[in-house]
């Protein structure tokens, strides 16, 4: 974890779900101030990370924002927090934590529990482009 860049925060992602790389490149679109990192959870340094917070990565279907040596956010509060630090028009999203985590969290699986059947998934994980090959861990 020590090649972690400390100036950055990581999503890790579902490198698989068309769903979740959707959300990726609406990161990336709108990351205006170069906040975020990305690293897919069935890579290794993804599964380095789950392990080095303490997350079990046989259970996990959800998105996880890391600040290396701060913080980690899953769920509802991993979407909050990146929206947070997206600015803008974007930081209006905070607005979902009047919803009860609890509450957030059950609609939040209930999207990732049917997410491969709404919206696909790929054979593997997706490569980056030269462009934005920078912005992957």
């Amino acid at each position: 974890m020590q090649n972690l860049p400390k100036n950055k925060k990581i999503i890790l992602f579902d490198g698989v779900c068309n769903l979740c790389n959707s959300a990726v490149q609406f990161v990336i679109r709108h990351d205006k101030k170069d906040v975020f990192r990305f690293v897919a959870l069935q890579s290794e340094l993804g599964q380095d990370i789950l392990n080095h917070i303490g997350i079990n990565p046989k259970n996990i279907d959800s998105i996880i924002l890391y600040e290396p040596g701060i913080a980690y956010y899953y769920k509802s509060q991993a979407a909050i927090e990146i929206a947070r630090n997206l600015g803008g028009f974007w930081h209006f999203g905070t607005i979902f934590r009047i919803i009860p985590t609890p509450i957030a969290n059950q609609l939040y699986d209930y999207v990732a529990k049917n997410r491969y059947k709404w919206y696909g998934k790929k054979e593997s994980c997706m490569m980056p482009t030269p462009e934005l090959k920078s912005k992957f861990l």
